[in-house]
């Protein structure tokens, strides 16, 4: 059962700590969907109301508490080649300008990459570029894949899925490709795949300096849930560390605001990816 109704002033104070602790702007008229993702992580803390939660959430030591409300109150909504286009895009026109000038092993980072189908995407789309290109087994990336929440990365680092899960965006042929049957009727990333990807606990309001540089950055459908300031915060990171000549991928319903002069829209037909520009 959800929890009773919640009191306004704890509703409030809960939106304030799920915006610290995340950058998530949790908006009005939300309650019931608090009270129904944390109905269960409640009763296992012997918690009676959202107040209570808060008062536990503000003590020091709570840190496990705080990772598990993040986990919760997160969206994990992703599929394999997810709108297609980037990946597209990435084969036909990205990857042969790297490996024109000479970039043999681009740096990729998957933001927010839930339990990991886009970084594993992003690494078959390097295979298959890979095998149609003359001189393409000189061609590689390095992907690294980041998330708040430790329950999906660890499935991430796992790289099993359950049919129904492999089944949203994934061909036939690529699944008979890139994956392996386990004797429970689930797939497994092969390990080519898995060879290029490795996984990190990141929380997007963080210094990005210790992730390195990138070549290519997706961020795809995360930055619609942060307040305009942070988005602005979160692109003025990733352009910092984005190599010139780099390329931005956001979701078809994202932009880059006050960030826009220092990129070059570069068209397609199914949408918009962002190149840094040099100078």
């Amino acid at each position: 059962m959800p929890l009773q109704r919640i009191d306004p002033k704890h509703y409030q104070a809960f939106q304030a700590l799920l915006e610290e602790f995340c950058g998530i702007v949790l908006g009005p008229n939300k309650q019931y969907l608090v009270s129904s993702r944390l109905n269960k992580l409640m009763r296992e803390y012997g918690l009676g109301s959202l107040g209570e939660l808060v008062d536990r959430l503000n003590q020091p030591g709570n840190v496990e508490l705080r990772g598990k409300v993040v986990d919760q109150m997160t969206t994990n909504e992703t599929q394999w080649f997810r709108d297609e286009y980037p990946f597209s895009v990435l084969k036909n026109t990205i990857f042969p300008q790297f490996m024109d000038s000479g970039t043999r092993n681009v740096k990729i980072w998957s933001a927010a990459c839930s339990t990991g189908q886009e970084p594993y995407s992003i690494s078959m789309a390097i295979d298959e570029f890979r095998s149609s290109v003359s001189g393409g087994a000189l061609f590689d990336g390095t992907i690294i894949g980041t998330d708040i929440s430790p329950t999906v990365l660890e499935q991430a680092k796992n790289g099993i899925y359950q049919s129904s899960a492999i089944s949203r965006g994934l061909s036939p042929e690529r699944r008979n490709r890139f994956f392996e049957r386990n004797g429970d009727g689930s797939w497994c990333v092969s390990k080519d795949i898995k060879s290029r990807v490795s996984f990190k606990n990141f929380n997007l309001l963080e210094s990005y300096s210790l992730l390195g540089r990138f070549d290519i950055i997706f961020c795809r459908n995360v930055l619609i849930y942060f307040s305009s300031d942070l988005r602005a915060q979160i692109i003025g990171g990733m352009t910092r560390i984005l190599n010139k000549g780099g390329y931005l991928v956001l979701g078809s319903s994202e932009s880059l605001g006050i960030h826009s002069k220092s990129y070059e829209f570069v068209k397609y037909n199914a949408g918009v990816i962002y190149k840094l520009k040099d100078d």
